[in-house]
């Protein structure tokens, strides 16, 4: 997943040691959350999310993902990762979190990402909310961090404490 060239998203930049944005490309996230969230409840729903995404990411390319089910499929996994209490709804620290996640890529700051922001990231990747890490999660949300099959099956197998 990445975001496409010219969208408002390639003008803000994370900082690379924390990766999060600075103070004022915050306050630039914030007016454009309140742009798209037509409705004024303060939140986005799925389908103002899914919109948001098919117009940043390349989500929306059918080369990349190869059917139109599949990614909607990724595009409301996406949607139901951060809302970990299933309220249907993307509040502004949620979509912060996707935007910077987006922006990861943009940098090439995946790893770092992960690293400061383990328990997020772990929360993202825990896709039944069991605390627990299987295989079949981290291939379903490998979309996330651009990693291939076999790279992916590498790390699980170093990570993977508990057999």
């Amino acid at each position: 997943m990445k975001l496409k060239s010219g969208c408002f998203l390639q003008c803000l930049c994370l900082d690379e040691v924390y990766c999060l944005l600075s103070v004022r490309n915050t306050a630039v996230l914030a007016k454009d959350f309140q742009l798209l969230d037509v409705y004024r409840k303060n939140y986005l729903n799925n389908l103002q999310f899914y919109c948001f995404l098919c117009y940043m990411t390349n989500l929306n390319k059918d080369q990349i993902i190869e059917s139109q089910n599949h990614r909607t499929q990724h595009i409301m996994l996406l949607f139901d990762l951060p809302d970990q209490n299933a309220r249907g709804k993307i509040c502004f620290n949620e979509f912060y979190m996707v935007a910077c996640l987006l922006l990861s890529h943009k940098n090439h700051l995946e790893k770092q990402f992960i690293h400061q922001h383990a328990g997020p990231a772990f929360q993202l990747l825990d896709v039944d909310g069991d605390n627990v890490i299987d295989f079949n999660e981290i291939e379903a949300t490998s979309f996330l961090f651009n990693i291939q099959k076999e790279e992916l099956k590498m790390i699980f197998k170093d990570f993977d404490i508990s057999g």
